[in-house]
């Protein structure tokens, strides 16, 4: 699973089929059917049209993506979301993230076991007992289509956005998250528990607030450039 995980974050648009030759490529003894199912359990699925191995519900509202062309210049306007597959020695969890686009700025965050549409309530929850943005931006998979989860957003007066399917640059800030935290935190490390896994990314998530500096922020952290909003 940790090597399907590192090629995914490369070639995001590579389903079971393509995920398969270059897991074989690379050495390892796995058919297709063995690979869907591990990328079905991680939550992944590839970002171009055909078949995938997730899919949105079908009964769910889908809105528009309302960021194309839009001048986005100060935090606040648009915040985005994501979840992504944390490995361990022995099993793994799921991560969420609330950011706002603008900083980068890391708002919530929350691990789970399991991909209950709970966690995603919760961290969402503390997001906005922070703060209210104009835009909130999702892909479109089940846990930000929900009932639920959107109706958190309307009730706080929030403009819904979603990703176009196959589009992996509609939500490109989160996806350079993921990279960073994946090789610089995560790739390095072994996680023998939750607890264990929890700690590290708490440390390592404070440092990308508070100690990262970003060429594209003007070198400052996202915290300074969040902090900095009118």
């Amino acid at each position: 699973m940790k090597a399907i995980d590192r090629l995914y974050l490369k070639r995001p648009y590579f389903g079971s089929p393509r995920m398969t030759i270059e897991l074989q490529e690379c050495g390892y003894a796995v058919n297709e059917k063995r690979v869907a199912r591990l990328m079905r359990v991680m939550g992944l699925q590839a970002i171009v049209p055909g078949p995938h191995t997730s899919r949105p519900h079908p009964e769910h509202r889908i809105y528009p993506y309302l960021l194309r062309d839009l001048e986005i210049g100060a935090p606040d306007l648009v915040w985005c979301t994501d979840i992504t597959y944390i490995p361990m020695r022995h099993g793994y969890l799921y991560l969420i993230v609330v950011m706002d686009w603008y900083s980068r700025y890391v708002l919530a965050w929350e691990l789970s076991n399991s991909l209950e549409n709970s966690f995603c309530l919760d961290t969402l929850a503390r997001a906005l007992s922070t703060g209210v943005p104009a835009i909130f931006n999702t892909d479109q998979g089940s846990h930000f289509t929900s009932a639920a989860f959107t109706g958190q957003l309307r009730d706080a007066g929030v403009m819904i956005s979603m990703d176009g399917r196959g589009r992996c640059m509609d939500n490109i800030f989160i996806e350079r998250l993921w990279r960073s935290l994946k090789y610089e935190e995560v790739y390095i490390r072994a996680y023998e528990n939750g607890h264990d896994a929890y700690k590290s990314l708490r440390r390592y998530l404070r440092y990308y607030n508070q100690g990262r500096r970003h060429q594209a922020l003007a070198w400052r952290t996202p915290e300074e450039v969040y902090q900095a909003r009118p």
